[in-house]
């Protein structure tokens, strides 16, 4: 006979699957026609750009590519700095455990390291070193029995959760387009370096829908026809809409944003302004609190119950915060005494995450890039700066998942005489958490028979249990098939949840004809 019961919905999001893989991009670019030969590279940067990701079985696809340039010393008495513009196309399959597709798949690109290499006067070789963070996650529909009936002495052991269900995800392509002004005096020869990061990111949710807004900061080097090297600093605003249903402003979202292509255009030299145009990928996923009273056993003292059960994982507790800091450090930088700074590029590299029940704390260094003017020549140079940072955990347990991410803010140096740099960075971490809990779903409940009435020899009016480690007075009741609630009074405990080991358990009503629910459990166990 199958027990009648209730039933409620639940889409389950999980982390499937997590990896980071640090991957060597290069390839060999030929100096165009109209630009001098080589003698000698200054200073290369580059910035990512994924324009399309495919999961396959276990593994992931990445195709993109890094839009770089090289400021080089051309082999020319007319010109004393030249540039380079070039894309260092990638298609990557990277291996990842347990990959499927329909899952959901959020990457993140960081160049680690780039070099340049002079082959002879027209051929340059470029390798870059790019670590990609990729997370995998998979949504899940679970039903779940919240009320069972039509069995008057059923015993239930019923436990509350509280989980993250997703309400829905989408994504959305923004097209952030600008004309950025440069001094009104110069006039332009080319672009020289280009740094581009997204900051101030925002999100609002109303009307089943994700306001996603952030502002690209936009950073370049540009040499000017009378070989002057100017700076220009700009924002662009970056404004999305992403579709979700039923979405609510209690809901908790997560925003990503990836550069899938860029375009820095000069415009005629009267105009005094560059044209940039990039678009981004926004993607969302959304969660609602969601608090389930879920039964975790069940057994009948009167008759042998059988029901399948299967372990499902969900994420809880989800936070995001941030924190501004600042460091402080001095850097000696040979062959800057009597030279004039003119850029400094900072990238942040965390190497550890320590979590404790009342910190995360965050340790790693900031590479730093220096370019700067000397005499009649242009030159870099890299140096680290270490840094370590801890944020308060509200979460009280070591036990959480943590995502970081990092965002350089200003940069300010100082250059003494004897080349020593004091510098101030003024960074932000921020900090999303999270808690995994593991369930017990049961389902199809049917009552297989009646129990028999014990024989005189089964059966003891009153046995004496010694609680022994891992009891509790569920498993007593459910074991010698009792109740709790006869073996509190039986015995005048109190406090159902607390037992010591030895104690002495008085049991009525031991029936040894009754078979044990745990082996009559069909169980199935999902990871």
């Amino acid at each position: 006979m199958e027990v009648q019961v209730s039933k409620e919905n639940i889409c389950i999001n999980k982390l499937v699957a997590e990896k980071k893989e640090l991957v060597f991009v290069h390839n060999d670019m030929i100096v165009p026609d109209s630009k001098p030969d080589i003698l000698n590279t200054i200073n290369i940067s580059g910035n990512v750009c994924i324009y399309k990701k495919e999961i396959m079985d276990d593994k992931v696809k990445i195709d993109g590519n890094i839009n770089t340039y090289i400021m080089y010393l051309p082999d020319s008495k007319d010109d004393n700095l030249r540039a380079i513009n070039c894309n260092l196309d990638f298609s990557e399959t990277i291996s990842v455990p347990g990959a499927r597709e329909g899952m959901i798949l959020t990457t993140k690109c960081v160049i680690r390291d780039i070099e340049c290499k002079v082959i002879n006067g027209r051929k340059i070789s470029v390798k870059a070193g790019v670590e990609f963070c990729i997370k995998l996650y998979s949504n899940e529909d679970v039903e779940i029995i919240n009320k069972v009936g039509n069995i008057e002495d059923i015993q239930v052991l019923q436990e509350d959760f509280n989980v993250n269900s997703l309400v829905g995800n989408g994504r959305t392509s923004v097209y952030a387009k600008d004309t950025l002004n440069i001094e009104p005096k110069d006039e332009l020869a080319e672009i020289l370096k280009v740094d581009v990061n997204l900051v101030d990111k925002d999100m609002k949710l109303s009307y089943n829908k994700v306001l996603a807004k952030a502002e690209l900061e936009i950073k370049m080097m540009y040499l000017t026809e009378d070989n002057r090297i100017g700076r220009l600093v700009g924002r662009i605003p970056v404004v999305g809409f992403i579709d979700i249903q039923n979405i609510s402003e209690n809901n908790i979202c997560d925003v990503n944003y990836e550069i899938k292509n860029m375009m820095f255009r000069p415009n005629p030299v009267e105009e005094h302004s560059i044209y940039v145009e990039m678009e981004i990928e926004q993607s969302c996923m959304a969660f609602e609190k969601k608090q389930i009273n879920l039964i975790q056993d069940l057994y009948s003292p009167t008759c042998n119950l059988e029901f399948s059960q299967k372990r499902i994982s969900s994420s809880t507790d989800k936070t995001e915060r941030t924190k501004q800091f600042s460091i402080k450090d001095k850097i000696q930088i040979p062959g800057m005494e009597e030279g004039n700074l003119l850029d400094i590029e900072a990238i942040p590299n965390l190497s550890n995450t320590k979590i404790t029940n009342s910190k995360i704390i965050y340790s790693g260094d900031i590479n730093l890039n220096f370019i700067f003017a000397n005499e009649n020549s242009l030159n870099s140079r890299n140096a680290k700066m270490p840094f370590e940072v801890s944020v308060d955990n509200i979460d009280g347990t070591d036990g959480i998942n943590v995502e970081t991410d990092l965002a350089i803010g200003s940069t300010n140096f100082d250059i003494d005489s004897r080349g020593e740099a004091t510098g101030e960075i003024e960074m932000e971490v921020s900090t999303k958490t999270s808690k995994n809990v593991n369930m017990n779903i049961i389902d199809n409940i049917e009552v297989v028979d009646e129990l028999n009435e014990p024989d005189d020899e089964d059966y003891d009016s009153l046995i004496l249990y010694i609680v022994m480690p891992g009891d509790t007075l569920w498993k007593i009741a459910k074991r010698f098939n009792s109740t709790v609630e006869e073996l509190a009074r039986m015995n005048g405990i109190e406090d159902e949840n607390k037992l010591v080991v030895g104690q002495k358990i008085y049991i009525p009503k031991f029936n040894l004809v009754r078979k044990e629910n745990t082996e009559n459990a069909r169980e199935q166990i999902f990871v």
